[in-house]
Formats: structure tokens, C-alpha cells, sequence
């Protein structure tokens, strides 16, 4: 299955980031990504594109769900 997942962006190199939630980490690309990105924000991440930014309410409550209906293995 293959979904997008929010995560907070730790660092930017260019239009490279590291994001991370629950401890993982993922390196991303900005290219697909209009918007201005700052270490803090919010992102969904997908197959290894930053695709979409989002306030961290709604990244927090999509958390919550996700975490409610995957098990673990399947967030990694």
C-alpha cells in the first residue's frame, strides 16, 4: 500500500529535506513542492517527494488516525 505520510522537516539542503515523525527519518525532494519550506514545517511525504504542506493541527490529527488504523510496520 502505498501512502503519504506527514512528517516535520529537520533539515534542507537545496531542494533536499530530512523529515521525520515517531523517531523515523526519510529523506525527500522539494522539486513537486511549490511553497516555501522551512525547518518546522509540516509535509506530506510520498515515494520520496515532499507533495504537499499542511498546518501541524491537521498533520497531528492525520498522525493520530494513521497510527489508529496501521500497525506499526506499516508506517516504517
Amino acid at each position: 500500500m502505498c501512502v503519504g505520510v506527514p512528517m516535520q522537516v529537520v533539515s534542507i539542503d537545496g531542494d533536499n529535506i530530512v523529515a521525520e515523525t515517531d523517531g523515523v527519518r526519510r529523506s525527500a525532494s522539494l522539486m513537486m513542492l511549490d511553497d516555501d519550506v522551512r525547518i518546522g514545517d509540516f509535509l506530506i511525504i510520498h515515494a520520496g517527494f515532499a507533495i504537499s504542506k499542511l498546518d501541524e493541527e491537521e498533520a497531528q490529527e492525520t498522525l493520530r488516525m494513521m497510527r489508529e488504523f496501521f500497525s506499526e510496520e506499516d508506517l516504517q
